[in-house]
């Protein structure tokens, strides 16, 4: 085990379940997973929290659950995922004139940038959640993915800005710190559910992930290796199985257990003669109910949130243009038949995403299933912001010691007179605090966060 790599958690808070996954990269960069635990979802609805206390002792469960698998286990610090219907992305145009043009482009300017965003303007009662840098362009040179080291007068970027409602977020955030947790970041499920399940080369290709969940489905759609839209469509799993107990019937909990053990997606492959017997309540004589029926309900409703897919590509003009495909995810991906469903609707090659892939070598199981794919995503993206702050301290640092080795030669070559003490102390406490300074910086910038 890499002992270096710090321990990261994910948070999934969903509409059925809350899944805890503790996980540190080994030597290979793969997730060795520490701790695990889940529990039943109750306070949550749509993707939303709407009952705190519920989900409290939800998140308390899967917490106790996570210390089980692992009694040693510290968990102070988790990464969130956040979805909903109250969702929303814009795309925004920044650029600033250098003032140092002599020096190549530095991350602090690429920071600037990013800041400058969270200034944009949005409706009252929305937040910023993220600014996720697309392209940028350096003078007349444009598409560059990263401006660092290039010259120039003038930077820019284009930008995908996604938003929340207060409330909402103010909502996950009192449930996770009244659990007696700290939230390290806030990311939207999509991309968590995408850094688990796509690989460089799909986001070359691209590619569109369509994560279903229990209250939503999410949206991120990629091409030519740049997030080109992101949408949460207020349909899930949970939908389907209130359509199978309206349309039927039938509790929930047999909706629930219809749709997993014999459900389809697609109601022409199953057989017009297999029927499930139900049993009747208080008395009442047990229901037959034909298999092609239940099929019909769920293609019905996949069908509806297929054409969102459908109408979210269309607008940003690339239903065509995805040469990786629909990568599905999620508890839903598992429905039988959807894949073929998916790709008659959206004319689109389709598979199902797994999350295996950034799992080291001997991990439970039931973790390389869809469903825990936004959980893993989280703990990716939580080491994706560690090591690009260490890159950030450590580049800082060498051009601060870059500085000291500059001052220390200038100093060396001058002829100094007699009884003159060499600045060299005072120096070295300069470049000493500066360095203070920085990593003090990193952590006012985690707090700011909060």
């Amino acid at each position: 085990m890499n002992n270096e790599q710090p321990i990261i958690v994910g948070l999934d808070i969903g509409t059925t379940k809350i899944a805890a996954i503790a996980g540190r990269k080994n030597e290979f960069g793969k997730l060795e997973i520490l701790g695990f635990g889940r529990a039943n979802s109750n306070g949550v609805q749509h993707g939303m929290v709407l009952n705190i206390d519920q989900t409290i002792k939800a998140i308390q469960t899967a917490l106790e659950n996570c210390h089980a698998s692992n009694p040693n286990l510290p968990i102070s610090e988790v990464y969130v995922g956040i979805a909903g219907h109250h969702i929303k992305s814009l795309q925004t145009r920044g650029d600033i004139v250098r003032q140092d043009t002599e020096n190549e482009i530095s991350q602090h300017e690429v920071d600037q940038l990013v800041n400058d965003q969270y200034k944009t303007y949005i409706p009252a009662g929305d937040q910023i959640i993220d600014v996720i840098p697309q392209e940028f362009t350096v003078d007349n040179f444009q598409n560059i993915p990263d401006p660092i080291g290039y010259s120039g007068v003038k930077v820019g970027a284009n930008f995908h800005i996604i938003t929340g409602d207060k409330n909402a977020i103010r909502n996950i955030n009192r449930s996770v710190e009244r659990a007696g947790l700290r939230i390290k970041d806030l990311v939207l499920q999509p991309l968590a559910s995408a850094a688990a399940v796509m690989s460089e080369h799909d986001l070359e290709a691209g590619v569109a992930i369509v994560d279903i969940g229990g209250g939503t489905t999410d949206l991120a759609v990629f091409y030519e290796g740049i997030l080109k839209h992101t949408a949460v469509i207020p349909f899930g799993g949970e939908n389907i199985t209130m359509d199978i107990k309206t349309g039927l019937g039938v509790l929930k909990t047999q909706a629930e257990q219809m749709k997993v053990q014999f459900g389809s997606a697609l109601a022409e492959q199953t057989k017009s003669n297999q029927y499930i017997t139900i049993p009747g309540l208080r008395g009442l004589a047990p229901k037959e109910i034909s298999v092609k029926t239940l099929a019909g309900i769920i293609q019905a409703r996949m069908s509806e949130i297929l054409d969102f897919v459908s109408y979210h590509l269309k607008q940003v003009g690339l239903e065509k243009m995805l040469n990786g495909g629909i990568i599905l995810t999620g508890g839903g991906s598992q429905l039988k038949h959807l894949i073929q469903l998916t790709e008659y609707q959206t004319r689109q090659s389709a598979r199902i995403g797994l999350p295996n892939e950034h799992l080291a070598a001997g991990h439970i199981d039931e973790l390389a299933k869809p469903m825990y794919s936004t959980c893993l995503g989280l703990i990716l993206k939580g080491f994706n912001d560690y090591e690009n702050k260490r890159k950030k301290m450590e580049s800082e640092i060498q051009k601060i010691s870059g500085i000291e080795s500059e001052f220390a030669e200038q100093i060396e070559q001058e002829e100094e007179p007699r009884n003159v003490v060499k600045p060299r102390k005072t120096l070295k406490s300069f470049l000493d605090s500066c360095k203070n300074g920085l990593i003090e910086l990193f952590k006012e910038e985690e707090d700011a966060k909060l």
